[in-house]
């Protein structure tokens, strides 16, 4: 594997929910349009004039554990230089978590007082799930056990969460509401994203963790109410980049709430249209994909050196 993450392998299935062969189903018909049943994630034009297929970039198969272990904790490193970069830090709030393929019931996080844009993978903090530092010199945020532990719980499909006090998901929440679905990138959390409405300050107990859980659900994303906004993913390149899909999409919807109090008449996509190309732009293999634009960012950037 090449230290900018470009593989060239053949991708494995990244969720680990049970796959079964489902009997064959007539091409749907939505708004007057005959389309396929199961359109792919990644839409491409792959192929050159003499006929060669070219390959897109996919998830990595890995010989052991441990270099999966390595390849997980880049990214980690990684997405918090990405985070930083938006402006999505704010003192010690905020954190990244990314389930360990070894030790299954323990997850790396980032230590409660480094700036985003400094993280290096040797700073990355493995903690089990009673909260116990097990690798690392640093204390963890204590909100961001309570929250990540509880859902690394609840979704075994879940290898990633991400949280912080971004400003658009910030602005958003304080309404308490679900999104409109109003433009195509909205359409990545088509029923797919849940609201927690129950504000109590700084999450500290399991109990509310697991409220938390509960408002997640099977989906990709929460709105905390008066909080902030909260993704997870089966990679954690897909769960930052719901997170930077989900801030933008928070102020794509202010602005359009804005206009919309001057008179103007937003027009909200059917749900025949929505719920097809969710499955075109909200699959895990779509938001790990995009996220490796921003990874070979920082690469770039730095230098490789989160990778230190």
């Amino acid at each position: 594997m090449s230290a900018t993450g470009t593989i060239t392998r053949e991708a494995p299935t990244l969720s680990v929910r049970a796959r079964y062969e489902a009997p064959a189903a007539e091409n749907p018909v939505v708004n007057g349009t005959q389309k396929v049943q199961d359109p792919p994630q990644v839409q491409v034009a792959g192929k050159t004039k003499s006929g060669k297929q070219l390959k897109i970039r996919s998830y990595p198969k890995f010989d052991n554990l441990e270099d999966e272990r390595l390849y997980r904790k880049q990214h980690l490193a990684a997405a918090f230089r990405v985070f930083a970069d938006r402006g999505f830090d704010e003192g010690v709030a905020g954190h990244i978590s990314v389930r360990d393929p070894i030790l299954t019931d323990h997850f790396w996080l980032n230590p409660l007082s480094m700036h985003f844009s400094l993280i290096k993978v040797s700073d990355l903090i493995l903690c089990d799930e009673d909260g116990n530092i097990v690798e690392g010199e640093e204390p963890i945020n204590a909100a961001a056990f309570a929250i990540h532990s509880e859902i690394h719980k609840a979704r075994p499909d879940v290898h990633a969460a991400c949280h912080a006090h971004s400003v658009h998901g910030k602005a958003f929440a304080v309404f308490g509401r679900e999104l409109d679905m109003i433009t195509q990138d909205s359409l990545r959390f088509y029923k797919s994203h849940g609201v927690y409405r129950d504000f109590r300050g700084v999450v500290l107990d399991s109990e509310e963790g697991k409220r938390i859980g509960k408002a997640l659900g099977n989906g990709k994303a929460v709105i905390l109410q008066n909080h902030g906004l909260l993704t997870v993913g089966e990679s954690v390149d897909e769960a930052a980049f719901w997170f930077i899909s989900l801030d933008k999409t928070c102020h794509a919807q202010l602005l359009a709430d804005a206009a919309s109090a001057a008179g103007y008449e937003k027009k909200i996509i059917d749900d025949d249209e929505a719920a097809y190309t969710a499955k075109q732009v909200g699959g895990p293999e779509k938001g790990w994909l995009a996220f490796q634009p921003y990874y070979d960012e920082q690469v770039a950037k730095t230098k490789g050196d989160f990778l230190n």
